[in-house]
């Protein structure tokens, strides 16, 4: 069964702008991810570049390129499309794995899957 999580308040997300980090666990094991707006919705995705296994910001919580169209690799360069996470550029290997979200009366949530579930506390 699918579950809503809070994550942030609306307005903590700015169009191109910062990123809001989470912690998941996917698959079993407790990941960083983030979420941004893009033309106004709001994505979210693995911290996780397809084509190395390593987080793609290249400084805390800053994921666009300098065009703030693009979703960059700090580390090799691989560039995602923000509205879906395809790989548009560079060495990838597919895409960003997104996460589900929603937005109600000034509140970002992420949904869980599966694969997908909050940390244990």
């Amino acid at each position: 069964m699918t579950q809503r999580v809070p994550l942030c308040n609306s307005a903590d997300l700015v169009n191109s702008g910062k990123a809001v980090p989470l912690d998941v666990v996917y698959g079993g094991q407790t990941c960083r991810a983030f979420a941004i707006r893009y033309l106004g919705q709001v994505q979210a995705y693995l911290n996780r570049c397809s084509h190395v296994a390593m987080e793609l910001d290249y400084r805390a919580d800053h994921f666009f390129d300098s065009t703030g169209h693009w979703l960059m690799c700090a580390t090799h360069g691989a560039v995602y499309q923000p509205q879906t996470g395809a790989c548009r550029g560079g060495p990838c290997r597919g895409g960003l794995i997104k996460i589900e979200t929603s937005e109600q009366d000034g509140v970002v949530y992420w949904h869980t899957a599966h694969n997908l579930k909050p940390p244990e506390f």
